[in-house]
């Protein structure tokens, strides 16, 4: 059924239910008024013969015939359609005329005030010598003037039921008249043209409108969510094609092994064996590296905003200072910089970048035959939009050129001699841009070694999410400088 023809159906039942409760308070009021009316004339027109009966009851008692006659007459003239009753101080009848309650009904004693008796409004006043006057009106007049009324009200209430019904209908057609269009839109929607396809023009009607921008913000969801899942449709597949590429040289490695060992095994020195199962733990360990680095580049692809907290960054760098000198004893790192420094980022990927930008200064910030030394510096720098922290890690290896700078964050770029996957600084540069920072490289102070320094914002700062995340899928283009 249609809205309008619903508002209709509604209105058409309820209209005549609200004049049917009109008109029952209409009765009643008019019920009280006319109740009023006729005790102001009972009051009226007792005040009005009552000179006249006492008139009449003086006659009665001097034994004047004539002049009660008279008087019954004139006291009947004056109550006209009310009727009249008066009775001597003994209680017998001296006058009766008009509509009144029959002679078997017992009247009760007179106080003066309006009441009902036996179907009559009734007034019973004692007069000063000694007799009763009552005068009545009877109810059934009441009775037709509120039937007339009730039988209109019952017209009235049939006649609004159609009535209300057809108007409410035309116009409840025309109000519903912009919800048909904004319905036909819809239904016109290509889903692979997505929210832009839709264009509602403003009716004006705050209901259509409102519900035209929630559609139209349900459209826009859905387009973000359709890239995500492409986004992350592509990952998977990029995630398949990297790990089948990069594995098969360590597979194949790891076969020519097992190989050697399988068929020559028994002939083979001790020493030859140790080199042989040596190679293996080494390829395996590559493997499971990689492995790590490709699903950490895969998770950094589809990390989603509610996973970004704020939290305290100099406890990170700490941590992860920590974690690193555990892992490479015979490496010296010093930490410089408080604690208080809060930013907004995903906890396990910032934690990445940190750890890796750390693991390779210990693997290439040294000279041939020493150990590394690497200087950790976390400050802050406070500007207009917010401010920003600043972390440096400064080692005192070889250096990098300036012409390779740029390229130290591809995919699978290693230094000769390397032992990593080639994503390390990879997955530093994409928690970078995930993180709204950036990355500079340069020569350390004094002339030798490598500067990283990354730059992160503050927590309140606002920075702007990179819109497409293919670090997984192509090359980073991430503002490095030399």
């Amino acid at each position: 059924m249609k809205l309008s023809t619903r508002i209709a159906l509604s209105v058409s039942l309820t209209v005549p239910l609200l004049v049917l409760a009109a008109g029952a308070l209409l009765l009643g009021l008019v019920g009280h008024d006319i109740t009023q009316q006729q005790d102001t004339r009972l009051r009226t027109l007792a005040v009005a013969v009552t000179p006249d009966v006492r008139s009449l009851l003086a006659a009665d008692r001097a034994g004047r015939p004539r002049a009660a006659q008279n008087q019954n007459r004139r006291v009947l003239d004056s109550a006209l359609d009310s009727g009249v009753l008066v009775l001597d101080p003994n209680g017998t009848t001296v006058l009766s005329g008009g509509p009144q309650p029959g002679p078997t009904v017992v009247l009760p004693a007179p106080t003066g005030r309006p009441e009902t008796v036996a179907g009559f409004h009734a007034l019973g006043e004692s007069l000063a010598q000694g007799g009763t006057l009552w005068v009545f009106a009877p109810v059934s007049a009441d009775n037709a003037q509120l039937s007339a009324i009730r039988g209109r009200v019952l017209l009235v209430a049939l006649l609004a039921a159609p009535l209300a019904g057809l108007l409410t209908l035309a116009l409840a057609r025309r109000a519903t008249r912009s919800l048909g269009t904004l319905s036909a839109q819809a239904s016109a929607l290509d889903p692979r043209d997505g929210a832009d396809s839709f264009r509602h023009r403003t009716s004006h009607i705050t209901e259509v409108d409102d519900l035209a921008a929630a559609l139209s913000a349900v459209l826009s969801r859905y387009d973000q969510q359709a890239t995500r899942t492409g986004e992350a449709l592509e990952t998977a597949r990029s995630f398949a094609s990297a790990a089948s590429h990069e594995l098969r040289t360590p597979l194949m490695s790891m076969q020519t092994n097992l190989d050697v060992l399988a068929t020559h095994g028994s002939a083979l020195a001790p020493d030859e064996r140790e080199e042989i199962v040596a190679d293996l733990r080494g390829e395996h360990g590559r493997l499971l590296e990689l492995l790590t680095a490709l699903r950490t580049l895969a998770r950094g692809d589809l990390v989603e905003a509610e996973a970004f907290t704020d939290l305290d960054f100099g406890e990170l760098v700490d941590s992860c200072v920590q974690a690193v000198a555990r892992s490479a004893p015979e490496a010296q790192l010093m930490l410089s910089g408080g604690y208080g420094l809060r930013v907004r980022a995903w906890e396990p990927g910032l934690k990445i970048l940190v750890t890796n930008l750390l693991t390779n200064a210990v693997v290439h910030g040294h000279a041939p035959g020493e150990a590394s030394r690497i200087a950790v510096t976390l400050t802050a720098a406070p500007e207009v939009d917010g401010g920003h922290a600043v972390l440096t890690v400064d080692d005192w290896g070889p250096g990098i050129p300036a012409s390779r700078r740029g390229a130290v964050f591809d995919r699978f770029t290693r230094g000769q001699d390397s032992p990593g996957t080639g994503l390390g600084l990879t997955l530093v540069a994409q928690q970078t841009a995930l993180h709204g920072g950036t990355i500079t490289i340069s020569e350390a102070p004094g002339g030798h070694g490598t500067r990283f320094c990354l730059r992160l914002p503050l927590s309140g700062t606002p920075f702007q999410e990179p819109t497409h995340r293919n670090w997984l899928t192509q090359t980073l283009n991430l503002k490095l400088m030399g």
